[in-house]
């Protein structure tokens, strides 16, 4: 009984040292099946295992320079990380549970192929400042994707707005008929957007290219390294400065997601019109059918699917932000194991844009516009109203008078069931008649000014609707885009 006693904690000490865990010799059994599987984090993280190579060869050259390795353990490394970054494009190694995560992974394996080279690599790092560098690496290689994307998304805007320079349709607020645009000039707002958006993502990324890596686990390490060199092998812009800060910020990560939200909103706008103008009521657009899917049980439908789900996954989207904030806002300095939730909140967000863009740089251009259905929509709602007020204004009536004249002149149209540009001079004046000194201001030129062209014609100036003014809008955007 007694022996059996004394060797107990024997007995849990080399179970612990089987489960073969870094720190499991500190701990008197291993752990349980169902506590591993929770706090492991390798069959997500593992998309991050060619950045925590990159990283780990950068640590070890700048170790081997100040003399804490050999060149001999540098060049083991070396030759073991090459076999393991072509099993893992290879998709032939095997990633274990126990484990735990992609950085552990690599770490072990390594050691299977060179020996103790493979244990001196962890040397004056920590796992805290080693996933803070890796998430770094991969999300800024995932923004430089997304700008790219981004930049491909703006060339399909461009291409369509530019055949549809002149095409009138009716601009809309409160989604009721309010002024003539072009369907081209209603493009090159989405342009806007994302030139925004794309100044985002290239402050992000700067802030982004901080190196953590040397802060070890939250205070330093006595090590001599040289955190300059690693940052320059990796093309990090330079460090950063406070051990403490740099293995539990994670704001680059929050702010990631809020230019991804901000992103995927105006495609989510640009979405809800795609499927307004497809409808019938509208019948504005057509997408091309590798788009849109049919009905199990109606089979005239053709359902604007890609759209509707931009709409919902930008919903997705937007949780992953309130997610993050929400992650970090309890967390007192440093490393906690809450930032575990991090990575896929940060994934599924770059994934979800990476992919709506791809589509929609394609999608944009299979788009085929019904322009006399545009041009239709224009004669319901008065869309020259306004330039009529103008033309008043023009000829000397105050613009309270002059709005006051024009309204009544709309009800006279709703009356009679006709469009402005429908009456004859007399019987506009006929309509303004109540509005003292409006009708003997109108002339003959007032028909020019009730046509679409002629109001579309009108807003020649930087940001208006003229087509002449949307096509030097397309050629500014192209020297941009150079």
């Amino acid at each position: 009984m007694t022996d059996s006693t004394q060797n107990t904690p024997n007995t849990d000490l080399a179970a612990a040292a089987a489960d073969n865990k870094a720190w499991s010799g500190r701990f008197s059994e291993p752990v349980s099946e169902l506590v591993k599987r929770y706090t492991a984090s390798v069959f997500f993280d593992q998309r991050m295992a060619e950045q925590d190579i990159r990283g780990s060869l950068a640590h070890a050259a700048m170790l081997a320079k100040q003399g804490i390795i050999t060149p001999q353990d540098l060049a083991d490394i070396q030759r073991g990380m090459a076999q393991i970054l072509g099993e893992i494009r290879a998709d032939s190694f095997v990633w274990s549970l126990d484990a735990e995560d992609v950085h552990l992974n690599i770490e072990r394996r390594l050691t299977t192929l060179v020996g103790d080279a493979g244990k001196r690599l962890h040397t004056g790092r920590s796992r805290n400042d080693q996933v803070a560098t890796d998430i770094r690496l991969w999300l800024r290689d995932a923004i430089d994707q997304i700008l790219i994307l981004i930049g491909d998304f703006q060339r399909s805007i461009l291409t369509l707005a530019e055949a549809h320079a002149a095409t009138p349709m009716p601009g809309h607020t409160h989604l009721q008929v309010a002024q003539p645009v072009t369907f081209g000039h209603h493009l090159m707002a989405y342009f806007e957007m994302t030139l925004r958006d794309a100044e985002r993502f290239r402050d992000v990324r700067q802030r982004t290219n901080r190196l953590p890596l040397g802060a070890a686990a939250l205070a330093g390490t006595s090590f001599p390294i040289d955190r300059e060199y690693v940052a320059r092998e990796l093309g990090f812009e330079g460090v950063c400065e406070n051990s403490l800060d740099a293995v539990s910020d994670r704001d680059f990560a929050i702010e990631f997601c809020a230019a991804v939200a901000i992103t995927m909103t105006h495609l989510s706008r640009l979405s809800e019109e795609l499927i307004l103008w497809m409808s019938p009521r509208f019948g504005f657009i057509d997408l091309a059918d590798r788009f849109c899917t049919g009905s199990s049980i109606m089979p005239q439908k053709k359902n604007p699917d890609v759209p509707e789900l931009v709409r919902g996954k930008t919903g997705r989207v937007n949780g992953h932000l309130v997610a993050l904030l929400t992650l970090m806002k309890g967390q007192p300095l440093a490393y906690n194991k809450d930032n575990q939730e991090d990575k896929e909140p940060l994934f599924d967000a770059a994934d979800t844009l990476i992919d709506t863009l791809r589509i929609y740089a394609d999608m944009i251009l299979g788009i085929r516009v019904k322009a006399d259905a545009m041009r239709a929509a224009l004669a319901q709602g008065f869309a020259t109203a306004t330039d009529l007020a103008d033309y008043l204004v023009k000829k000397g009536l105050p613009f309270r008078d002059a709005h006051e004249a024009v309204a009544l002149a709309v009800r006279a149209a709703e009356m009679r069931g006709c469009d402005l540009a429908d009456f004859t001079l007399d019987e506009l004046r006929a309509a303004m008649c109540h509005v003292s000194g409006a009708g003997e201001r109108l002339a003959g030129d007032i028909a020019s000014v009730l046509t679409i062209e002629g109001s579309l014609a009108a807003r020649d100036h930087i940001g208006g609707t003229a087509p002449a003014q949307v096509r030097a809008a397309i050629a500014r955007a192209r020297q941009r885009l150079a």
